[in-house]
């Protein structure tokens, strides 16, 4: 009895092995732990804005339309729940994306109409928030290029036979990723010159 037993036990074990079942455990962890990451730093990002904003805000005549914009981007792209399952959803993924690239593309505008104003260029508050941004953009991209890998191996291990099966019958479904288009805009760091003369 226990012989038969173990031996069931020993093919249903080598079974699972062989259609890839662990390597889908082990690829969905990195990809939860990659997003983690990503969403860390869009956080991470997110709590500078206001100290930017508010420091922005004491320079006289700044054009409150860039500001507004920042602003109104920011209460956007955090109003929109990160859990884990939105990896799984490629519908508020795309949401997701789109409102952190809006976000990004507001920054830029608020950094590169910052020059305009002598006074904030000399102001060393506002130059250590720019070059902590700026180190978040990169942590960003960095964090958001693993999560890209992560998703590549466990998209190509649930579209390939014979692990597609598996994938089917314990509900591994392909994750959505962030596009070349949306990788573009978002990831580009604001385009800013620290030490670009100040305009006469």
């Amino acid at each position: 009895m226990r012989r038969p037993a173990l031996a069931a036990a020993l093919l249903a074990t080598t079974a699972l092995t062989g259609c890839g079942y662990n390597d889908f455990q082990r690829l969905d962890e990195q990809v939860k732990a990659g997003w983690a990451e990503v969403l860390n730093q869009y956080q991470r990002r997110a709590d500078l804005i206001p100290n930017i904003v508010n420091t922005v805000k004491g320079e006289a005549g700044f054009e409150q339309e860039t500001l507004t914009k920042v602003v109104e981007a920011r209460a956007r792209a955090t109003s929109i729940q990160a859990t884990p399952e939105l990896i799984n959803n490629p519908e508020a993924f795309q949401k997701f994306q789109a409102a952190q690239g809006e976000l990004s593309g507001a920054l830029s505008r608020l950094l590169v109409v910052s020059e305009n104003y002598p006074n904030l260029k000399a102001n060393q508050g506002f130059q250590d928030l720019r070059v902590q941004l700026e180190g978040t953009e990169n942590r960003i991209t960095v964090a958001r290029n693993r999560y890209i890998k992560a998703v590549q191996e466990y998209n190509v291990l649930t579209r390939s036979f014979p692990t597609n099966l598996t994938a089917m019958v314990f509900s591994y479904p392909v994750k959505p990723s962030f596009t070349v288009q949306n990788e573009a805009q978002i990831s580009a760091p604001p385009t800013v010159s620290f030490d670009k003369p100040a305009s006469k």
